[in-house]
């Protein structure tokens, strides 16, 4: 399974603000220069589809924030997924006897 993170770096003495994108293993990575026409979603998976071009790594992908500077992008297209579910959890019948009522919180 490949997955890329993606991380922001605010601007600096030398450099403006960026993004850089890398392979978990980190052995490879892009950065890309922050583009202030796209918001901080569109900027990060910018930079992961940058790096995936790079490796060859097409298919499809899914992603998220990880925290306030970092998205995580997952390669779910071919691979052998070894994932889980969790379904929630059932909520139990009320009591022989009670009455439920339901509302409405409109």
């Amino acid at each position: 399974m490949q997955t890329i993170t993606t991380k922001y770096f605010g601007p600096g003495n030398r450099r403006g603000a960026r993004i850089r994108a890398a392979h978990t293993a980190g052995a490879h990575t892009v950065t890309l220069p922050w583009d202030h026409e796209y918001d901080a979603e569109t900027n990060h998976r910018r930079a992961a589809v940058a790096l995936a071009v790079k490796l060859g790594w097409d298919g499809e992908w899914i992603g998220g924030c990880l925290n306030a500077r970092q998205n995580v992008y997952v390669l779910v297209s071919g691979a052998m997924i070894d994932g889980f579910r969790v379904d929630p959890p059932r909520v139990p019948a009320a009591p022989k006897g009670w009455d439920v009522v339901e509302t409405s919180h409109d």
